[in-house]
């Protein structure tokens, strides 16, 4: 690990001017910590999140859920709240990783970091939520651009996530078995703006199917979704399932989340 300085800003505004140079935000740390100790990311100034309590809670309306920044996957779960309103959602934080990394990540510093098989990614564009930072409000459909790679702009911080309620909502995934993370999982709500559904871990970042969508609003049934074919151009391929293999594996996790929606 490269020698960094270390600072722990109590708020919002303090922690947004201490970002300079080659700065980084630390949120959980489950992703940049470990590139750190591997020296595959570096940082002059390593600005700590965990200080700031108007970052961390979960806000419960009759609109949706808004979860802050620094609220951890397990507190996301536990959330009786969440439960009620959104219980995909809650099951999705759930599902994340391991007890240990449920206790330590956030789900600012999941979607910031954007990774391509990452859990939260699938649940934003698959409800169709908002990302605020604390310059502005970025919708889901246009915040994930690539691998590693946002909207956001440099030393912007996100402050808090909102979803709105769906009718019907759920997300399965095909799991790596010892990272837990998704080799394909698939997010499939029904609500007020119609069908959506949005795939991660197939691609270099996550994104909503179109066809899927299109057959889910003329039929909401695993049946429909299982019958579209999904290309594999674009798809990603590695030791752990091949592009084909992957897209074959959209249609199937999409009409298991729709089977799950049906059955809630």
């Amino acid at each position: 690990m490269y020698a960094f300085n270390y600072l722990r800003p109590a708020d919002v505004a303090a922690a947004a001017a201490a970002l300079t140079g080659e700065s980084r935000y630390l949120a959980g740390g489950q992703s940049l910590v470990q590139s750190m100790k591997l020296r595959l990311a570096s940082a002059e100034n390593l600005v700590d999140l965990g200080g700031i309590a108007s970052l961390t809670g979960i806000e419960v309306d009759a609109q949706g859920v808004t979860i802050g920044a620094m609220t951890t996957h397990a507190q996301v779960a536990a959330s009786a709240e969440v439960r009620q309103a959104i219980p995909a959602l809650a099951a999705l934080a759930g599902g994340i990783g391991d007890t240990q990394v449920r206790n330590m990540g956030t789900i600012g510093g999941s979607v910031a970091n954007a990774d391509p098989a990452a859990d939260y990614p699938a649940a934003l564009l698959g409800l169709g939520a908002t990302v605020h930072t604390h310059k502005r409000r970025i919708a889901a459909d246009g915040f994930f651009k690539g691998l590693y790679e946002t909207a956001l702009e440099s030393g912007e911080l996100i402050t808090a996530v909102q979803f709105p309620r769906a009718a019907r909502a759920a997300y399965v995934k095909f799991k790596q078995p010892a990272s837990r993370f998704a080799l394909v999982g698939v997010f499939v709500s029904q609500g007020a703006g119609g069908v959506r559904v949005a795939v991660t871990g197939a691609k270099a970042a996550a994104y909503r199917d179109a066809a899927l969508e299109a057959a889910l609003a003329r039929s909401f049934t695993p049946e429909a979704a299982q019958a579209v074919k999904v290309s594999a151009d674009g798809m990603n391929a590695d030791l752990h399932a091949s592009a084909e293999y992957r897209a074959a594996m959209v249609s199937v996790m999409a009409a298991r989340a729709v089977a799950a929606a049906n059955a809630a």
